[in-house]
């Protein structure tokens, strides 16, 4: 299916940011589609099926819609039904289950992907980060008991488990298991949990710790994964630990191989995307950039709340080139 005639704009990735682009191209008669490989909020609807945001209700909020949540602090599945209800009420242009294999630049943007082929005058990127992990690159890692996802304790219930890292996603996996009856075993590489794990959250973990309810290998990281056991290393030493299922929660990372063949250059260790800060555009003119995809590797910069600013200013700069080709 090909659009003869291009849309003004084509965003990639049906997250909040990327629905707040259709809301804001919407709101300024821009036509658009979206275009998302998995359903709606694909990374959202991954999350742990338990999770509650660290933010309040008002800033994940989008254009201005109410986000009316049972406690302070919503849940996913509440997070689901919001971005759901925005994009059924305002009869969103959505795509969903259609990957994007590549964008190329003719006169306009093509957009090609396993169904078929689009047009757009601009390209929005907001693919967020949740799509590949950050392997740990040891022997045993393919096997099926290892996950870089987390999604339901039940599952780990009377079970041997390592969970691996110590950010806000490891420690609610390895609180979640050890109360549901999973035998825990925490794989730190630092010297203690990590600063940025919620307020109200690290003294139980620091205290599950401290009584022997989980135990935390700190200096330490997973050598070797066999079916029964892993092997850590700590302190120079190999440690054989039993096993039945390991949770490696050691962070994702955007497709940079995307960008790259797109144009878009990457800067510096972190490989952050080169773009305007005004107008999130590229060094690729007509390919800007929205949401936590635009912090590289640096995954904790960019979040729902201060990125949803991305979404007026790339349109507004949009706009603003379409009205100045119409005169």
């Amino acid at each position: 299916m090909e659009n003869e005639k291009p849309v003004d704009v084509i965003i990639i990735g049906a997250g909040p940011i990327g629905i707040n682009c259709a809301l804001e191209a919407k709101k300024n008669n821009l036509s658009y589609l979206i275009i998302e490989k998995g359903p709606l909020v694909n990374s959202l609807y991954n999350y742990p099926s338990n999770m509650q945001f660290f933010s309040t209700s008002e800033k994940l909020e989008l254009n201005g819609i109410p986000f009316i949540s049972k406690d302070a602090k919503p849940s996913k599945q509440e997070a689901l039904e919001y971005y759901r209800r925005i994009a059924s009420s305002n009869d969103l242009h959505i795509k969903l289950f259609e990957k994007v294999i590549a964008v190329d630049k003719i006169k306009n943007f093509k957009v090609t992907t396993d169904r078929g082929h689009y047009k757009a005058k601009n390209i929005i990127v907001a693919t967020g980060f949740y799509d590949i992990p950050n392997k740990m690159e040891v022997t045993g890692e393919e096997l099926s008991k290892v996950t870089h996802y987390y999604n339901d304790p039940h599952l780990y219930a009377f079970q041997k488990v390592a969970v691996v890292g110590a950010s806000n996603s490891a420690v609610d996996a390895a609180l979640e298991i050890y109360r549901k009856g999973g035998a825990v075993s925490m794989i730190i590489r630092d010297e203690g949990i990590g600063d940025r794990v919620k307020y109200w959250v690290k003294p139980d973990i620091e205290n599950r710790i401290k009584e022997g309810s989980i135990k935390a290998y700190y200096n330490s990281e997973i050598k070797e994964i066999s079916e029964d056991k892993i092997v850590i290393k700590q302190a120079g030493k190999d440690i054989s630990i039993p096993n039945d299922f390991v949770v490696a929660l050691t962070g994702y990372l955007p497709n940079f191989t995307f960008l790259k063949a797109m144009g878009i250059e990457l800067v510096g260790e972190k490989q952050i995307p080169s773009y305007n800060e005004n107008s999130m555009e590229t060094n690729v003119k007509g390919i800007f950039l929205a949401g936590v995809i635009c912090g590289g590797e640096e995954t904790h910069k960019w979040f729902i709340e201060n990125s949803r600013v991305h979404a007026p200013q790339i349109i507004n700069t949009i706009a603003g080139r379409q009205k100045k080709t119409t005169f």
